[in-house]
């Protein structure tokens, strides 16, 4: 029997340098792979961030054109409320614009004979009326024409004053009366007539 010696040490030594060549090839792949996969992840976070950041800078964009719509709007409205308070402004002044000459009529048709208006003053449906009387009885005939009227309504007799002038007594006054309407209802009348 030959026995044949064959030395197995150095083609051990050939595949644990191709197992050592194959396992650094397989690291440097490894890490070439995963430097791949972490550079595709980073720069598919990146686009996504990138989008979020372009729909955010859009969002802003129309926040701010909504704002100044928004500012526009309010500037209308108040434009809008302006015009209204004007409308109804000239359709109270339209509305009572009869009143004013029911109110002169009034006036003329209510002094008695003796009776003589200095001033007259509106405030509101309020009139302050001054005058001069040759009596206080016509200062009384003068009330009661006034509470007769249809247009004026509720005299007050605030001050009267008797001067003596030489032969003549002179009675100076200062009246004071609301100014109403015969349609006039109860509540307007209590608010003071017409505006």
């Amino acid at each position: 029997m030959i026995i044949t010696r064959i030395n197995l040490l150095p083609w051990r030594e050939e595949l644990r340098q191709e197992q050592k060549k194959q396992f650094l090839m397989m690291a440097v792949m490894s890490c070439v792979l995963a430097a791949a996969i972490v550079g595709l992840i980073h720069f598919q976070m990146q686009a996504k961030i990138d989008y979020q950041l372009s729909r955010n800078r859009f969002l802003t964009n129309e926040i701010s054109k909504l704002d100044e719509e928004i500012k526009e709007i309010s500037e209308l409205q108040k434009v809008r409320r302006s015009l209204i308070e004007r409308m109804e402004v000239i359709q109270d002044l339209q509305g009572s614009r009869p009143s004013i000459v029911h109110l002169f009529t009034e006036i003329v048709s209510t002094v008695p004979n003796g009776v003589y208006l200095e001033s007259l003053a509106q405030t509101g449906g309020n009139l302050l009326i001054n005058g001069e009387a040759e009596s206080n009885a016509r200062v009384s005939t003068y009330m009661r024409n006034l509470s007769a009227s249809e247009w004026l309504k509720d005299p007050n007799l605030t001050v009267i004053e008797i001067e003596d002038k030489t032969v003549n007594r002179i009675s100076t006054f200062t009246l004071t009366v609301n100014q109403t309407s015969p349609n006039a209802t109860e509540e307007e009348s209590d608010d003071g007539g017409l505006q």
